[in-house]
């Protein structure tokens, strides 16, 4: 009996040990072994008169790999058709204006804005979709979860046609050379292609 007892109490902790070794701890931190790639587009407007800064705009975003299998018509269309993508990798893809811009003829405000890229239900259309980073915060959201994040409005963009193929998503605010208060941002990852012109209203 003696004996039995012992085997059934062995037999119990080496189970315990299993269980434990396979039980997921509550929480779990990821990130920060490397640094994450990520890419900064942006234009400061200048006073060269004054030697003071009157505004600039930026975008941050992380930079996936585009992947061959992307180049698969029915397999790009299953996961953008009818959603709304992350447009990037790891944290959000952040807008931060301090100036009042018009993109594609919409009025945005100064201020910090999450953005994601919708595509229509038929395919035909992109836009940048504008996410509220306090009510995302709010919601404990991160940018993979894109799906459960409100979007306040979006943005057409116009697809144009890649010229070359972009390894890693691009992303590009162009001031014009004529006309500095016309910017042009430029969207570019593997063969898709995205533009959208904003008009930037600042002081000279």
């Amino acid at each position: 009996m003696k004996y039995l007892s012992l085997v059934f109490a062995l037999l119990f902790c080496a189970l315990s040990v299993t269980y434990a070794q396979d039980k997921k701890p509550a929480i779990q931190a990821f990130g920060g072994a490397t640094p994450e790639d990520r890419g900064s587009t942006r234009v400061l407007y200048w006073s060269t008169e004054k030697n003071v800064p009157l505004g600039q705009l930026a975008i941050d975003f992380g930079r996936p790999v585009w992947k061959k299998e992307y180049e698969n018509v029915a397999a790009f269309d299953g996961f953008t058709k009818g959603k709304v993508w992350r447009f990037g990798k790891d944290f959000w893809t952040t807008l931060d204006t301090g100036l009042p811009l018009k993109i594609a003829g919409k009025d945005i405000p100064p201020g910090l804005y999450y953005l994601g890229l919708h595509r229509s239900e038929d395919g035909a259309t992109w836009s940048l979709a504008f996410v509220d980073p306090v009510k995302a915060r709010k919601a404990m959201l991160d940018a993979f979860m894109m799906d459960k994040a409100t979007v306040e409005f979006k943005v057409p963009v116009t697809t144009e046609k890649a010229a070359t193929s972009a390894d890693k998503l691009t992303v590009l605010l162009t001031a014009g050379k004529e006309n500095i208060k016309e910017v042009t941002l430029k969207i570019n990852w593997g063969t898709l292609q995205l533009s959208v012109p904003i008009q930037v209203s600042v002081s000279m």
